[in-house]
């Protein structure tokens, strides 16, 4: 595990992006729609105006929703601290950026979650290296484009290769 926990969300480092990139719509979790790429109208600076009362004003949503980091990796690896409240030119490739470091926060994820798994030496060795490369990578933005029909892809076909190691009594392995 490197010195610093990516998977840790810290808002404060972050530049408001799942209240800008993310879509919802009105529903149980979500108190009206929004598209992506529209900023939430809940939204002041980089902070929600009803943060302490999300639940009460119809966002359970908001509450559940974790980035597992991508969001302050986003701002402050791959623009430097730079962010489309500054620049707003930005906004099209920060929103894209965000959307690629999720992908590969959620392999990160996966990847730590198969440590659980009995698996064959091989397959450990694969996993490691894997989560090796994805922990130890300093991202650009062309590169989180390139993620999803790249290393994203061998990762996914890893996965289904160890689906023989998910227990039948493992929801996910239904």
């Amino acid at each position: 595990m490197p010195q610093a926990d990516q998977l840790k969300t810290d808002c404060s480092k972050c530049a408001a992006l799942c209240c800008v990139v993310l879509a919802f719509d009105k529903g149980e979790d979500f108190a009206f729609d929004k598209n992506p790429g529209e900023p939430c109208r809940n939204l002041s600076g980089h902070s929600c105006s009803i943060h302490d009362k999300l639940k009460q004003d119809g966002f359970p949503g908001c509450v559940a929703y974790d980035c597992l980091g991508a969001g302050n990796r986003v701002v402050q690896e791959v623009f430097g601290g730079r962010t489309w409240q500054n620049e707003p030119r930005l906004m099209p490739v920060m929103m894209e950026a965000f959307s690629g470091m999720r992908e590969v926060h959620k392999r990160i994820d996966l990847l730590r979650a198969a440590e659980a798994l009995p698996l064959e030496p091989r397959d450990k060795q694969t996993r490691q290296g894997f989560l090796a490369r994805l922990e130890q990578h300093r991202w650009s933005g062309p590169e989180l484009n390139e993620f999803e029909v790249g290393l994203a892809l061998e990762i996914d076909i890893f996965f289904h290769g160890i689906r023989k190691y998910v227990p039948a009594s493992f929801p996910a392995g239904r």
